[in-house]
């Protein structure tokens, strides 16, 4: 169903099951899936793709120009997966030739009102974006992440699966996979140990990567650190997950439990 105000290009591709309400406005080369639900005064428009059961809150902009000063109207695109809710005031730009081309989110995310997501990040399945949280340009944020109201994310920084930012953190260095990172300029307190729980993960593995966090962590040499773990830490599951994280190509250091002078 169209509210009769709503403006639909005749170009864009809208489910027959959509609803889309009064005075929302969607450009010509947006394609809407199934049972998607879109309040009023919403603006969607670029090369956009909204996938199954999203539920879009009003004053939502999508798709529009990214905020980067060296975009130049070129041909970039923004692809949101199924069973997102994007509550009020969200925004969420295109990508740019330079990054990519590319804004993605998985499926399953929850964008609380005024979170910010910049051109050419990727967001994975089952996030929690906190209100008043932008993430900047490029950010990658993996699956199960939950960050906390007010945060900010710098641009090209990874936040590990599972992990979870407090409150007002200013993030500017790599959180390891189920990491739990606070502060002004972000650090590490410890694992999210409830978050593991909570994800049923055998309480074994959960030991061996608190055992390990330890030996990673026990000085500022992380590459050195991670030499000395013994072949049984390795193989555990949760911890080949911090350790590919630490080792992959990155732009920004490793959020350690040490403050950054």
């Amino acid at each position: 169903m169209i509210h009769k105000t709503a403006i639909v290009d005749s170009k864009a591709k809208v489910s027959n099951s959509a609803t889309i309400g009064a005075y929302s406005v969607i450009g010509p080369n947006v394609e809407i899936g199934d049972h998607v639900i879109i309040h009023s005064h919403v603006n969607i428009s670029g090369n956009t793709k909204i996938g199954n059961g999203n539920k879009i809150y009003p004053f939502v902009s999508i798709g529009n120009d990214p905020q980067d000063l060296k975009y130049n109207g070129e041909e970039t695109k923004l692809e949101i997966g199924n069973s997102n809710k994007i509550r009020e005031y969200v925004t969420i730009h295109l990508g740019t030739s330079g990054g990519g081309g590319l804004t993605k989110i998985g499926n399953n995310c929850l964008f609380m009102v005024s979170s910010h997501i910049a051109h050419d990040c990727t967001v994975g399945n089952n996030v929690i974006i906190a209100n008043n949280v932008p993430l900047g340009g490029h950010v990658t944020i993996e699956d199960n992440v939950v960050i906390g109201g007010n945060s900010a994310v710098q641009q090209f920084t990874r936040i590990g699966k599972l992990a979870m930012i407090g409150g007002m953190t200013g993030v500017l260095h790599d959180v390891i996979p189920y990491g739990l990172s606070i502060g002004n300029r972000n650090f590490l307190q410890g694992l999210n140990l409830i978050g593991l729980r909570r994800a049923n993960f055998e309480n074994k593995d959960i030991l061996g990567l608190s055992e390990a966090y330890k030996k990673i962590f026990v000085t500022k040499n992380l590459t050195e650190n991670l030499g000395k773990l013994n072949e049984t830490l390795k193989e555990n599951p949760l911890v080949k997950d911090v350790i590919e994280f630490i080792t992959k190509d990155k732009k920004r250091s490793i959020c350690t439990p040490f403050l950054k002078e």
